[in-house]
Parts: C-alpha cells; sequence; structure tokens
C-alpha cells in the first residue's frame, strides 16, 4: 500500500506527457511479498560431538559422544486465490525435533497441526542400588537391609541411573472467518512426559534418594468465538486442561534396617489426576476516537478427586479411619480486570485499570490422622483450606513534552486478602515516576525511580499450624516492607560507526517490624553495550552486565527473640561479544561469538559463637562459536560450525556426597555438572 502510494504520488508531481513517457514493463520490485508457486529449503548437518554430558544436552538433545545428523526443511506454497500450505521439520538432537504443518485459504479458514519432542535430563553421574528404577516398585538385592551406609553392599550392587524425562505435545488447530466480522477457532494439545524424576523417602531418621516413574499427559483444549467490528471487539472462550497420571504410587523397600514397628517398605503418592475448566469472555470499545475501553473476565473451576492411598502400609500400626476416600478438591477462580486509556491531547495519554482475582477454595476441611514416618501416630491433623483475593489498582499518564522530552508518572495500589493465614489483609502502594529526553542528538537518557509501601494488619499465630510458630516471625510475603527502586538508561551515539550504552537497577527492600524472618534485601545491576563498524564488512558488538543480591534474615534456635542472623551475598557476572565480517561480498561470510558466565552464592550464619561459613557455591560456563558460511550459488549454501563449550560447577550439597558418605543417608551420589565439549557441524542448505 505504501509503495504504490509513493508511486502514485510521484506520478502525479510530473507532467501528463512526462508520466506516460515512463516505461514500467522492465521494472522490479524487490521488496513485494507476494508469492505464487511453490518454495522451500532443506538443510543437512552431520555433527559431532566430543563428550557426552548430560548437562549439556538438557534440551537439545546433544548429550552423548560421537555423530550425529541433524537438519531441517521447510516448504511454501501460495496461489493466486489466496490458498497457501506451509510445512516445516526440524532435528535438533536425539529425541529432540520438531513438525509442523500450515495450511487454508486467506480470509476463509486455516488449520495448523504440530509434533514437538524435547529431553530432559536432571541427573549428572548418579548411582542407586535400587532395582526396577522406572517403574511403581523398587526393590534391593541381596544384602540389605543394613544399619548404616557403610554397612551396605555398595560397592557390588550400585549401577548408573539415568534421570530424565522425554517431553513432547502434539497441537492441532484451526480457525474460521464465518462472517466478515466473525472468526471462530479452536485447538488441541496433547503433551506427554515420560521417564523419571528424583524424589526421596525416609523413616525416622534414615532416607533414600529414589527415582520415581513418570507417565503423565496434559491436554489442553480451547475454543472461542470472536467479532471484530470497526468499534467493536468481543471474545467468547472455553478453555480445559486434563491432567493424567498413569502411576498414582511410588513404593520403595527400605534399605535400613528397622525395629520392632519400623516399616520395612515405603510409600509416596505421585501427583494425582486434576482438571481445570474456564470460561473466557473480552470486551474492547472504542468510546471516542482518543478514548479506549476493555475488560475480560473469566470464570474457572480447579478440581482433583483422586483416590487417597493407605495412611501407612505397617499392618500393625493402628491408624483411625480416613475421612473420605478422596479429597473432593475444589477451587472457584474469578479473574475480572477493566481497562481505559484515552488521550485528551496529542502530548497527553491516561492510563488506568483495575484487576481483580479470586481464589475460592471449597474443598471439605476434615481432620485425617497423621502417621510420622510409618512408626507413629500422631494427633489428627485438619486440612485448611486457603483463600485470597487480590485487588490492583493503576493510574498512570504520560506527556510528551517538546524538544525529546516525554515524562510518565503513576500510582498501583495492591491490596491483598487471605483467610486461614497470620495476616488477613495487605495494601501497597507504590508511586512511580519515569523520565527520558535526547538532551543532544547522539544522546538519549532514561530514568525511573519508584517507592512502595506495603502494610499488613495485625499479625496473628494460626492456631491449626501444629507445632506452632515463633509469634515474632514475619512472612516475607506478608510483612511489612519499604521498597526503593532506581533505574536509568543512557545511549550515545559516537559516531556513524560507534554507539555505547550504560544501564544501571538498584533496589533496597526494608522489613522494618520484621524481628525474625528476613529483615533486609538489596540488588544492584550494571551493565555495558557497545557497537562497533569496521568500515562496510565488519561489525563487532560486546556487552557485560553484572548484578549483585544481598540479604540478611534473623532466626531464633529458643522460640523466643533473635539469636541469630543470617547472610546471603549471590552475584552474577556475564561478558560477551560478536563479531561479523563480509570476506567476499555475496560469497563469504565469518563470524564468532564469545561469552562468559561466572555465578557465586555465599552464605554465612552467625550464632555468636565461632561458625565457619558455608562453602562458596559457584558455577562457570564459557562457550565460543565461530562460524562460516560460503556461498556456492545464490541458492545453495555450505556453513561450517564449531562450537565449544567449558562448565564447572561448585556445590557444597553434592560435592563428595557419595552413596555412603552419610551414614544415614542413601545418597545418589551425582556430582555438579563438570564438562568441555566440542561441537563440530557442517550444513549444506539448498533453496528452491
Amino acid at each position: 500500500t505504501w509503495l504504490l502510494a509513493g508511486t502514485l504520488g510521484m506520478l502525479g508531481g510530473v507532467a501528463p506527457d512526462e508520466a506516460a513517457a515512463v516505461d514500467t514493463s522492465q521494472w522490479k520490485c524487490e521488496s513485494c511479498p507476494f508469492e505464487q508457486g511453490t518454495s522451500g529449503t532443506v538443510e543437512v548437518a552431520p555433527t559431532y560431538v566430543s563428550e557426552a554430558s548430560n548437562r549439556f544436552g538438557d534440551f537439545s538433545g546433544l548429550d552423548r559422544k560421537g555423530g550425529y545428523l541433524l537438519g531441517n526443511g521447510s516448504v511454501r506454497y501460495r496461489n493466486p486465490d489466496g490458498t497457501y500450505a506451509d510445512a516445516a521439520a526440524t532435528v535438533f538432537g536425539q529425541d529432540a525435533a520438531s513438525v509442523s504443518a500450515d495450511a487454508g485459504r486467506e480470509g476463509l479458514f486455516r488449520l495448523n497441526a504440530a509434533d514437538d519432542a524435547l529431553p530432559r535430563h536432571l541427573s549428572e553421574d548418579a548411582m542407586s542400588p535400587f532395582l526396577g528404577n522406572g517403574g511403581s516398585t523398587l526393590t534391593l538385592p541381596a544384602g540389605y537391609p543394613a544399619a548404616t551406609t557403610g554397612a551396605m553392599p555398595l560397592a557390588s550392587t550400585l549401577q548408573p541411573v539415568n534421570i530424565g524425562y522425554k517431553r513432547s505435545w502434539l497441537d492441532f488447530g484451526g480457525a474460521w472467518q464465518a462472517a466478515d466480522a466473525w472468526t471462530v477457532r479452536a485447538s488441541v494439545r496433547h503433551m506427554v512426559r515420560e521417564g523419571t524424576e528424583p524424589t526421596s523417602g525416609s523413616s525416622l531418621v534414615d532416607a533414600a534418594q529414589l527415582v520415581a516413574p513418570l507417565d503423565q499427559t496434559t491436554d489442553r483444549i480451547q475454543v472461542s468465538g470472536t467479532y471484530s467490528g470497526r468499534r467493536l471487539q468481543a471474545t467468547l472462550g472455553y478453555e480445559a486442561s486434563l491432567f493424567r497420571n498413569s502411576q498414582d504410587a511410588l513404593t520403595w523397600t527400605n534399605p535400613f534396617t528397622v525395629g520392632a514397628i519400623g516399616a520395612t517398605s515405603g510409600q509416596l503418592a505421585l501427583p494425582p489426576d486434576n482438571e481445570f475448566h474456564q470460561v473466557r469472555a473480552t470486551l474492547g470499545y472504542q468510546v471516542l476516537p482518543n478514548v479506549r475501553a476493555s475488560a475480560d473476565l473469566a470464570l474457572g473451576r480447579m478440581t482433583q478427586n483422586a483416590p487417597f492411598l493407605a495412611s501407612t502400609l505397617i499392618a500393625d500400626l493402628v491408624v483411625p479411619a480416613l475421612p473420605a476416600t478422596s479429597l473432593q478438591g475444589r477451587v472457584d477462580t474469578l479473574n475480572a480486570n477493566v481497562r481505559v486509556s484515552a488521550s485528551p491531547t496529542e502530548r497527553v495519554r491516561i492510563d488506568a485499570s483495575y484487576v481483580h482475582d479470586e481464589h475460592d477454595n471449597r474443598t471439605p476441611s476434615s481432620a485425617y490422622p497423621s502417621v510420622s514416618a510409618d512408626m507413629f501416630v500422631g494427633p489428627l491433623q485438619t486440612n485448611q483450606p486457603y483463600s485470597f483475593t487480590h485487588d490492583q489498582v493503576k493510574l498512570g499518564a504520560d506527556y510528551r513534552a517538546p524538544h525529546t522530552l516525554k515524562v510518565s508518572a503513576g500510582i498501583d495500589y495492591d491490596a491483598m486478602q487471605r483467610t486461614l493465614q497470620e495476616v488477613g489483609t495487605t495494601h501497597e502502594v507504590v508511586v512511580y515516576a519515569r523520565l527520558s529526553a535526547q538532551p543532544v542528538h547522539q544522546l538519549a537518557l532514561a530514568l525511573k525511580l519508584s517507592h512502595g509501601d506495603r502494610t499488613p494488619s495485625d499479625y496473628h499465630v494460626v492456631a491449626s499450624i501444629d507445632p506452632a510458630e515463633n509469634p515474632l516471625l514475619r512472612q516475607y510475603n506478608m510483612a511489612r516492607r519499604l521498597r526503593d527502586s532506581v533505574g536509568g538508561r543512557a545511549d550515545y551515539t559516537v559516531s556513524e560507526s560507534v554507539a555505547i550504552g550504560f544501564d544501571v537497577d538498584w533496589s533496597n527492600d526494608n522489613y522494618s517490624d520484621s524481628a525474625i524472618g528476613l529483615t533486609t534485601a538489596r540488588t544492584l545491576g550494571l551493565g555495558a553495550d557497545a557497537s562497533l563498524a569496521i568500515g562496510a564488512k565488519t561489525r563487532l558488538q560486546a556487552f557485560g552486565h553484572t548484578d549483585r543480591i544481598r540479604s540478611n534474615q534473623a532466626g531464633s534456635q529458643l522460640f523466643a527473640t533473635s539469636d541469630w542472623a543470617g547472610r546471603n551475598n549471590d552475584a552474577a557476572d556475564v561478558i560477551g561479544i560478536g563479531v561479523r565480517h563480509t570476506a567476499l561480498a555475496d560469497k563469504l561470510e565469518l563470524g564468532g561469538d564469545l561469552s562468559y558466565v561466572r555465578t557465586r552464592s555465599d552464605v554465612n550464619i552467625d550464632t555468636g559463637a565461632f561458625n565457619p561459613p558455608f562453602p562458596t557455591a559457584s558455577t562457570g560456563r564459557d562457550t565460543l562459536k565461530l562460524f562460516a558460511t560460503w556461498r556456492l550459488r545464490d541458492n545453495l549454501t555450505l556453513t561450517g560450525t564449531y562450537w565449544y563449550e567449558h562448565y564447572d560447577a561448585r556445590d557444597w550439597q553434592l560435592d563428595g556426597v557419595m552413596p555412603g558418605t552419610v551414614p544415614n543417608l542413601l545418597a545418589f551420589g551425582e556430582l555438579p555438572p563438570h564438562y568441555n565439549v566440542q561441537v563440530l557441524r557442517l550444513a549444506m542448505r539448498y533453496r528452491f
């Protein structure tokens, strides 16, 4: 449209005889998007990976050493009558692939389908003596049980276990233009997770890490109808999410010797079947040329009614009967919001919104028997159906002043009402201001300031919590909090070929009324980036960012005032640089990317006596990627890629903790990830 308008405008500015003399027979539109016929690409990419690593292959599927045949392809068809079809397929790695198809007729209907799969690897070098990993029952070989891990025959019974799963999903959908202003849409997604995941079980003071089975499906259904008029737009839709787990429990043999009343086996409930249904309506209306209003309303219901497991597997343990055969869980949800935006003048814009969320937990409250470690019967425990209501009101205004100056300000009000919690209501008010300007042509500045004050109602101890909590405790999400934050950004164009930028973000949280709990939290982020063009053939980009997060908390060992303090210091640093160089015009392009990532976490505990700090937990990742693309012909290219990645982690929770290190813990013995992987890839792409 713009090209046509510009062409007509140029023709309108010349004399009729000059316009008639123009010969357009050889004109060619280089940027017109119109396509006809069939086109596509095919890429074949033999790939070699130098080292096996579950951590490196997480999501990518490149987890084993050796060769892979990767690749992708796509095909497009366009007909002048508006009929079209697209199809694409990609193989990322082992168990990682994607296939999709899309077809229809412009302005009338559309059909689409997709099948995707991704692997997850959740462990590195894990070992276990249990038999039957991947199933619902874990047993042990001869030599078990034993009093401690040191007395177990671990050397002869440990075996590697690969903990992870494959996630795949199948999508079908379509849309139909029922009339000029009406559209009907429908989609279905079937997602499957198959494999294993880590869990643990305990018996009194003994514990074991276990492999739990995964065989879960989630079906999601969406149907909607939309009306889109000149001033009014509306949608009415229905959505359902159905979760099914074919494994309801994991049973394992206790590897530790137990006493007369101890359990020789244990059982854990796995995620139960559940459903979510929601009806949603949206409405948008152009009240005036400069005023628009919109609203959303959604009513939902979550249910969970899977049968209960037995309270214990010990037949001789006398346990009161369960009050019901299932939870009969039900939560009704209400989500509503209204938004209005107006522009009284060309320079002023005002936005206002109100959001209301309700979670009404209608699960029956019953008294359930409690069993500790399959050995002791405790008092009855009553489940507490927690509910909440959340309201948010936002009002903001933007003013675009002369000479590139823009000012924004606003106020946000947040109110939360809770049931069966230590704090019934919290109210928070946040005021903010933003300023952006371009004082000179080469310099752009932006600044944001905000201040928030959250005030809770009286804090009280919930009687149903057993054992009782310290009455001085203030949970951080319900405690009084003052929050101040500052953010800024500066961009400076040194010349046509050089540009640099800087940004800073700082925030400070003060929990002044918390005698026990989180007391302060502070974050600081600094960043810089630059781009440099060296002639017409080479471009260089670089960036760096650092984050520092510090928090302090107070605790009590004696159920009284604070007698110990904890400090957390976390740091993250990221540096990256990339270069692109055209060695031969339209023939050879070279490039590379280098990134450096370091994270660090320190925890210190002060109890008044000498306490050495926890060892530092850290991770480091260095990545280098080089590529060269050679255009053999206009429709045939050859790309070679070299990828090197080094990853090293230090985690005191895992370092040196082998299966028999802790006498009363049968651990996986896995180590933090560490690898040096090189990937070579040669890809040939043909375009037709």
